[in-house]
């Protein structure tokens, strides 16, 4: 169903266009204005004709002189080049175009406008030389009545135009300046539209790759070739040369069509595009070669305008099987390359069936009209595409959202069905765990048949249960750590290190060892809760008190380098042996020298605390030196 739809917007689309290109062919088209016309060299004028709202174009009666021809009558139009049709002559050379304009009536002010001409030329009225240049030119005289010769002399010496090949207009200022100021506005917007729309995609062409960049480019290419009205407006000094760059922008522009339905279609990877790109690039590089040696192969102008309707009509072909190749895929894109190749069959046909008999007075060709209505399309499908993928990210982010919600609320439920299950077991335990041991020590006690086999097993039942305990107090000290609940908060580097000295350095002189806090130079702040730091170092300094001897220190030094805060741990007590520092972190692992006291929880904790706090920590020791600590967080801005 969405395919027939697509058609059928293709089809009604073609139809409109046919409509608009015959509404342009009979009201924005200089070879269907009304009379006068020129004839035998001649054009008779008076008042009226120069009161229309639009200018008379000096279209028929001219006399052309050239190296084959003198006085032959033609009309602006009517040959591309001075070949006029001899393959065996030159494209190029000198010509002069004659019109005798008589006029009745009142002297006016009049100007003529001469458009686009791609040779020198030089503007004569009664043997005067008023304009010359290249490019588009005007002169403005006093148009008295009587007959006035107006004669424009061209040269020639490369490019495929040659003479005076767009028809010029007469009127007076008024009307010329009201004409060529619509023109003025049309092709500003035609060329800047582009040029935004491509500034546009710009910033999509990481997100949407290769078809981002190629509309893109397509923006570019179009800007570029609308250009050229402003090249011979402002006669400047590349417009002799300007047909290359015209002729590059547009083959361009038709590669970038045929390419932007091949990634919709998802072709881009397919033989038929490989050779169909081969043809789509060595065409092109072929046709301004011949554009280049149009002076020494006069053939090369003939050659190239039929190779550029094959280009024209290949082109099409290759868009529209990619994009019918899109239909079948059902890409959505597919609906507005199908349409943009109606847009591209409708301007081709025309500008086919309307060659030499079609020149706009105010707006485009149709192959400009086709092209800009090509950007527009495409235009609104990266919006689309932009925005459908916007609702997309959209919708994965909300359902992400609902997913992470959900999930947080799922481990947040478990995590206190742990917490709970682990309070309840450590409580149920105790109480058979310690009635074990006392019923260990009656059984010692009474010495009732206690020999050396029960001691034993006695020994052995003790073992186990001492072991029992500390899993106990293990789990009620994770139990604890866990129940402690809050947000996190900034934490001063300075107050924390003075308030450990004045916890801990009282217990440290009981046990004569020297306890040492160094400041940072400067304070700086991690965030974490207050709670669970003094937990952290209280396991570290009990651990360092249990390893010091007497006379021994423990050092407790910070500092801060950058974004990073460095705290250390360092006593000089009996130290780690070496295979047990990988396992001292290990949840329940117990050293050789705590095997008695240790519950294998305390650095465990420490370790923990500090991951939370997105910190990390490292042990160096060295076995009747001591041992260092050091703990590096991120320093809170």
């Amino acid at each position: 169903m969405k395919q027939q739809k697509t058609w059928w917007l293709s089809v009604t689309i073609l139809v409109l266009l046919a409509v608009f290109f015959i509404f342009l062919f009979y009201f924005d088209n200089k070879y269907q204005t009304p009379p006068p016309y020129g004839k035998s060299g001649m054009l008779m004028l008076n008042e009226q004709d120069l009161e229309r709202r639009e200018p008379v174009f000096l279209i028929d009666g001219w006399l052309l002189t050239d190296e084959r021809a003198a006085d032959m009558p033609t009309y602006i139009g009517e040959f591309s080049s001075l070949q006029r049709g001899d393959l065996s002559v030159s494209p190029h050379g000198r010509a002069r175009y004659q019109l005798t304009l008589c006029y009745e009536g009142v002297p006016q002010i009049v100007s003529v406008d001469f458009p686009q001409v791609s040779s020198n030329y030089k503007i004569f009225l009664d043997g005067e030389l008023l304009a010359e240049g290249t490019g588009s030119g005007r002169i403005t005289f006093l148009l008295t009545s009587g007959s006035h010769l107006l004669s424009v002399e061209t040269c020639s010496k490369l490019g495929y135009y040659s003479g005076m090949y767009f028809p010029p207009a007469l009127g007076t200022v008024k009307v010329l300046s009201r004409m060529t100021n619509i023109q003025n506005f049309a092709y500003m917007a035609a060329f800047l539209l582009p040029l935004v729309l491509a500034l546009f995609t710009l910033f999509l062409w990481q997100m949407g790759g290769g078809i981002n960049r190629c509309f893109g480019l397509l923006c570019c290419c179009h800007a570029l070739y609308m250009f050229r009205y402003f090249v011979f407006y402002f006669s400047m000094p590349i417009a002799p040369y300007w047909f290359l760059v015209q002729n590059l922008a547009l083959y361009c522009l038709c590669f970038c069509v045929v390419k932007l339905t091949t990634l919709v279609s998802d072709s881009i990877c397919g033989k038929a595009w490989r050779w169909m790109r081969a043809v789509l690039l060595l065409l092109p590089a072929l046709m301004l070669l011949l554009c280049l040696f149009t002076p020494i192969m006069y053939w090369a102008v003939y050659v190239h305008g039929r190779l550029t309707d094959i280009y024209y009509i290949f082109t099409f072909c290759c868009a529209a099987f990619f994009a019918v190749r899109g239909m079948k895929k059902q890409s959505w894109e597919s609906r507005y390359t199908l349409t943009g190749c109606a847009v591209f069959g409708a301007g081709l046909l025309a500008n086919l069936f309307s060659s030499n008999r079609f020149e706009p007075i105010h707006f485009f060709w149709q192959f400009e009209w086709s092209s800009l209505l090509l950007v527009l399309l495409f235009g609104v499908m990266m919006v689309s595409r932009s925005r459908r993928l916007l609702r997309e990210n959209d919708m994965l982010t909300n359902h992400l959202e609902e997913q992470v919600k959900k999930r947080t609320q799922e481990v947040t439920q478990l995590l206190d069905e742990r917490k709970a299950f682990f309070s309840d077991m450590a409580h149920d335990l105790k109480a058979p765990v310690f009635a074990t041991r006392s019923f260990i020590e009656a059984i010692r006690r009474s010495g009732v048949g206690v020999d050396a086999e029960l001691q034993g097993y006695l020994n052995q039942a003790e073992a186990k249960q001492q072991e029992m305990a500390r899993r106990l107090q293990g789990l009620s000290t994770i139990n604890e750590l866990d129940q402690i609940e809050g947000e996190r908060v900034q934490i001063s580097i300075v107050e924390v290190l003075s308030e450990i000295y004045a916890a801990h350095h009282g217990e440290a002189e009981v046990q004569s060892v020297y306890f040492f806090v160094k400041q940072p130079k400067e304070d700086a702040f991690l965030m974490g809760q207050p709670e669970k730091m003094n937990i952290l170092f209280e396991n570290l300094i009990y651990n360092a008190l249990k390893a010091t001897p007497c006379n021994g220190s423990i050092t407790i030094s910070a500092q801060v380098e950058g974004e990073v805060i460095y705290i250390v741990v360092e006593d000089t007590g009996c130290g780690i042996p070496e295979e047990e520092l990988p396992l001292v972190f290990r949840r329940f692992y117990v050293g050789e020298n705590n095997r008695k006291t240790g519950t294998g929880l305390g650095l465990y904790i420490v370790h923990s605390i500090v991951t939370e706090m997105g910190g990390k920590i490292s042990v160096s020791s060295t076995v009747g030196k001591g041992t260092k600590f050091i703990m590096e967080f991120p320093k809170c801005i």
